[in-house]
């Protein structure tokens, strides 16, 4: 999978789509309209596109994703305006969600094929840190096809890269899922049922859910990394490079998130902790200060990060796996929200407070309840034994 997730990130465009649109006159607040209608799109997409890749197969998710969002990128070039640039958001949108759980099911589900679920949380590490690295020669590029062809090539080379990630996709081994019978059997809305309902009363599921999706909101606050550092005295044509470390710190975080697995859930709320008082820390000591802090803050967080994902997957029976992930985004979604409050009434202070709040609960949202993996037949034995009940009642 480090190939298509290699492609999948290398896309010109992100670094550069905000001044694609204001470029074509859009405002601010359009601008802004067109970010909430992206989040709006994720926000519904998220749970259903997840039982589709449950119901459907997650290769073909992620083959789908890449198709739509070329499409979007393509609607951009060919009706640049605030009508096309929403349509494309919203294909975009639909796209990322076709992602979310889809990725993180075939890599468990592949790994358990073959006896290797223990590694999950080592190889999704390695993973993310591949998704990292792919920005640092996204940025150059993206600035050097500005110069050689403006905003056009910059569009033009983004739908091809997401196309050939789409094609990668398309050879990516797919395990046959070790469940019951019956769950072939199910139909799209079943699926669904199933994963919500999976997500909701599965002993152990919730309280890493809950962790996961509080969790990753943090990611958000990567966007405000620049306007610290800027703050600090970092100059404006020099953020791009002081942020750097940042990317780095994370790539190192992620990567060694299979050896921060074996640690228990105190000292992950340790290391959790410690990172978030080195954010909080992070304005007040000028720009070098900052850069290491921001830096050092990334890496823990993203080691952290990348264990809980692994708790929760191991949780999960293989059936309704992608949509329980996808049930987690959602919360995700909605704790991004509250890091973007959290930062525009406080600063890194208050985001950093947050986190220490997150941190303190770690252990009890991690603290194992006899539940294992996909392949526990208790899971499998509880669901079987649901259905025949609603079976014997809708009879």
């Amino acid at each position: 999978m480090v190939g298509w997730a290699l492609l999948a990130d290398l896309v010109p465009i992100y670094p550069l789509y905000a001044l694609l649109f204001t470029a074509t006159g859009l405002s601010v607040a359009q601008v802004s309209a067109l970010f909430a209608i992206w989040s709006a799109t994720a926000l519904l997409a998220e749970v259903p596109s997840g039982s589709l890749a449950d119901r459907f197969g997650r290769r073909s998710c992620l083959v789908a994703a890449g198709v739509l969002q070329a499409a979007g990128y393509a609607t951009w070039m060919l009706l640049p305006g605030f009508a096309g640039f929403a349509i494309g958001f919203v294909l975009w949108g639909a796209g990322g969600s076709l992602v979310s759980g889809a990725k993180e099911a075939l890599l468990y589900d592949g790994l358990d094929a073959v006896g290797a679920a223990a590694h999950y949380a080592r190889a999704a590490g390695r993973l993310a840190a591949v998704e990292l690295v792919a920005q640092l020669p996204v940025a150059l590029a993206a600035g050097w096809l500005l110069v050689a062809g403006g905003f056009a090539l910059v569009g033009w080379v983004s739908v091809a890269t997401c196309l050939a990630a789409a094609g990668v996709a398309a050879t990516l081994p797919e395990p046959r899922r070790a469940e019951p019978a019956e769950a072939d059997d199910r139909t799209y809305l079943a699926t669904l049922r199933a994963g919500v309902a999976d997500a909701a009363r599965l002993p152990g599921v919730r309280p890493v859910l809950l962790a996961a999706a509080a969790l990753t909101g943090f990611d958000a606050a990567e966007e405000y990394f620049p306007l610290l550092l800027a703050d600090q005295g970092v100059p404006v044509a020099l953020v791009p490079i002081a942020s750097v470390p940042t990317v780095l710190g994370g790539m190192a975080g992620a990567a060694l998130g299979g050896a921060a697995a074996r640690l228990p859930g105190w000292a992950l709320a340790v290391l959790l902790a410690f990172a978030m008082a080195l954010l909080g820390g992070a304005g007040f000591g000028g720009p070098v200060t900052a850069l290491v802090a921001v830096a050092a803050f990334y890496g823990g967080y993203q080691a952290v990060r990348v264990v809980v994902d692994a708790r929760l997957q191991e949780r999960i029976p293989s059936a309704t796996r992608a949509t329980v992930t996808s049930v987690a985004g959602v919360g995700t979604e909605l704790a991004t929200f509250g890091v973007y409050a959290a930062w525009a009434a406080g600063g890194a202070p208050l985001l950093a407070a947050a986190g220490l709040v997150v941190a303190a609960t770690l252990p009890a949202l991690l603290r194992r309840r006899g539940v294992a993996g996909s392949s526990a037949p208790g899971i499998a034995a509880t669901r079987r034994s649901e259905e025949r009940a609603s079976g014997d009642r809708d009879s």
